[in-house]
């Protein structure tokens, strides 16, 4: 693992770091913040999963986290969205390819090769992030924007043991109901409806997936919210499943990181609640 950068941040210390990853055959780059804690003392994590385009950079220049971290003692580890460099197959599009990962493993050509980011997120980090920082890996919550929240919703609710917390911004809670989704499944996982349902929210919930709460903020002003975000799916699902989501809407935000860093503490204080030893 090589140090790419550290700098001093409200009483802890914000670094990048790149390592090789056995499961996506690449290097990987992934941000964490770490507050200031007293020897031998091992800190609750909380993952931030990044939407399309994202590299780790984006949440950890405009996500405005850190205060809140060191207040509530919690470690934040933001990992990049796909594999990068020489050989990784992309797409000229947007919403596919390199920075679009959508937190699957793929199973078709070519992207099978490289693009294995559920089991890069699930096993591989998680396991460099225990060894070699102070985390209590026993208190993880998870939380995600776009198709970060995608991520985060999925991966919790795949994982309900792991996280004790699960939380969202701006979600794709439908993948496989909404053009975003249906782009990326399609492409990863082929065509084989079936296969896509692990990797939908909405749909691991229906089929049985519980946690017992959810929080997740979406703004009315998003300018994906009707076609690609579609929050009353998780609505209904959440509520014939009786798990207890917490659902704002908050008037007048639109898709960005001016969302995200308004509400960004507020998650990190609600993780931290539910993190405690």
């Amino acid at each position: 693992m090589e140090q790419l950068s550290s700098n001093r941040s409200h009483g802890g210390m914000q670094g990048v770091y790149r390592h090789a990853s056995a499961a996506t055959g690449t290097d990987m780059t992934f941000s964490i913040f770490v507050p200031d804690h007293a020897p031998g003392t091992k800190l609750p994590v909380l993952w931030y999963l990044s939407g399309l385009t994202c590299t780790h950079a984006n949440v950890t220049e405009k996500g405005e986290y850190r205060q809140a971290c060191a207040e509530h003692g919690v470690i934040l580890v933001a990992p990049d969205t796909s594999p990068r460099g020489e050989g990784v197959p992309d797409d000229e599009a947007y919403d596919f390819g390199q920075g679009a990962g959508f937190y699957v493993d793929a199973t078709e050509a070519p992207w099978a090769t490289h693009f294995s980011m559920r089991s890069y997120i699930e096993q591989e980090l998680p396991a460099l992030i225990g060894a070699e920082f102070s985390a209590d890996m026993d208190r993880q919550g998870i939380t995600g924007h776009s198709m970060g929240g995608h991520g985060a919703l999925t991966i919790g609710l795949r994982n309900p043991g792991r996280f004790r917390s699960v939380s969202a911004f701006s979600p794709i809670v439908a993948p496989g109901q909404v053009p975003w989704g249906q782009k990326a499944l399609t492409g990863y996982l082929g065509e084989d409806r079936a296969a896509w349902r692990e990797y939908d929210a909405v749909a691991l919930i229906e089929d049985g997936a519980r946690v017992p709460e959810l929080l997740v903020d979406t703004g009315t002003a998003d300018q994906f919210l009707e076609v690609q975000l579609k929050p009353e799916l998780l609505d209904g699902a959440c509520r014939n499943a009786g798990i207890a989501l917490t659902q704002r809407l908050q008037p007048g935000y639109d898709h960005s990181y001016y969302f995200v860093s308004t509400f960004l503490g507020d998650h990190v204080a609600w993780h931290a609640e539910r993190l405690k030893a």
